[in-house]
């Protein structure tokens, strides 16, 4: 996730095909994410592991995460919800 707000950033740059110029660039890009999109990018990525290890799908997970956005993990009962979801909430 942080590679494509740094690459969004390097497209900005001036084309070049030296190489140093397109080293530094991606540096540039990389150094200029701030460090609280770093800390969102890692929570979020952080909370999709958890649902994995749950046992929850793409979908399901990405259905979770929405729902239960203020918590730091998801329930451990999360696979209950399902049953008393409808279906076409979670496509």
């Amino acid at each position: 996730m942080c590679w494509g707000y740094a690459k969004r950033i390097y497209r900005q740059y001036v084309l070049s095909s030296k190489e140093d110029d397109l080293e530094r660039n991606v540096l540039s890009a990389l150094d200029s994410i701030p460090l609280s999109t770093m800390r969102k990018f890692a929570i979020r990525s952080r909370r999709f592991i958890d649902a994995y290890d749950k046992g929850l799908t793409g979908t399901q997970a990405a259905w979770a995460i929405k729902k239960y956005h203020g918590h730091r993990v998801l329930p451990d009962s999360i696979m209950c919800d399902f049953d008393s979801t409808p279906h076409s909430l979670l496509s």
